[in-house]
């Protein structure tokens, strides 16, 4: 077995699972199945074939192999952009929309997990490289590469692993009342509800939470409408809402307190409790287009 041919499959076969092992179906249904499921692995594959024929091919000086890595990260944008497109297609049948800032957070996430394939096949073919270059056994070429793809793997996942809201605020309840028709949470108005019908059912049913930024850096990133937005949809696809698509009253409000930053979410639940509700925005991520650096 030639050291080429190792390396290339060994390789080929490391970035095709670093791909697999990020497709996961969560609670965004999305990538769905088994369409969905199809097209990332067929995409995986291809990412990990150009990062595994690239040691071999420089090392045998044919150095076009350094065009086609430029060429498919054009395309891997091209894919971030259908991936897109396709969530922006779908978002009028949310009865809580996501919101463009959520939509681009996954759509730049499937650009990066594509990159993280090149990367992974390209890190264990490198391995295989060192160990044929000191003159290792073909086992010992093949164990280094696939030590050197699984830590390259590990490092960038560790590295592009996002926060989420408990890492910046604390999340309490937040109490439900009524000035008159003016919905207030933890005392900062919200919302005009005028049916007295919806009123009772928000305090019969409703549930509300509170989010305290911990710093200035907090506050930033909670001030964000994109964010807020994350946050509604994460809460309402989690634990369900009690509304139809006319029931304007029961849509799930983030409302920011001007005076301490901080942000208040009610909610009308199916069948959950308050921790339910605080366990899923502490869980929320953070959008990267929301992470701001305040002057202190």
């Amino acid at each position: 077995m030639s050291t080429n041919f190792l390396m290339i499959i060994i390789a080929l076969l490391m970035g095709t699972m670093a791909r697999v092992s990020m497709m996961r179906v969560d609670y965004r249904q999305y990538p769905t199945y088994p369409q969905a499921y199809l097209s990332h692995f067929t995409l995986g594959i291809i990412a990990a074939a150009l990062g595994a024929v690239a040691i071999p091919a420089i090392a045998s000086k044919e150095y076009v192999a350094v065009t086609f890595l430029a060429l498919a990260a054009q395309h891997f944008r091209d894919v971030r952009n259908l991936e897109r497109q396709s969530l922006d297609n779908i978002e009028i049948t949310e009865l809580v929309p996501r919101g463009t800032a959520y939509i681009e957070d996954i759509a730049k996430a499937f650009e990066a997990r594509n990159y993280i394939a090149i990367l992974t096949a390209l890190a264990t073919s490198t391995g295989i490289y060192l160990g044929d270059y000191f003159h290792l056994s073909i086992i010992l070429q093949g164990f280094i590469g696939v030590i050197v793809g699984y830590s390259t793997l590990f490092l960038l996942i560790r590295m592009l692993r996002g926060k989420a809201i408990e890492d910046i605020a604390e999340v309490k309840e937040a109490t439900i009342a009524f000035d008159g028709p003016l919905l207030t949470l933890a005392g900062v108005p919200v919302i005009n509800i005028g049916l007295k019908a919806s009123r009772e059912i928000y305090l019969n049913n409703g549930k509300a939470v509170e989010i305290i930024p911990k710093d200035s850096y907090g506050r930033a990133i909670l001030a964000n409408l994109g964010q807020r937005q994350a946050l509604q949809h994460n809460a309402a696809t989690q634990l369900g809402i009690r509304r139809d698509i006319d029931e304007p009253d029961f849509s799930p409000i983030a409302r920011i307190n001007p005076e301490t930053g901080s942000i208040v979410m009610a909610l009308i639940p199916i069948d959950s409790d308050i921790e339910d509700f605080i366990t899923v925005v502490r869980r929320t991520p953070i959008l990267e287009s929301s992470k701001k650096k305040p002057i202190k």
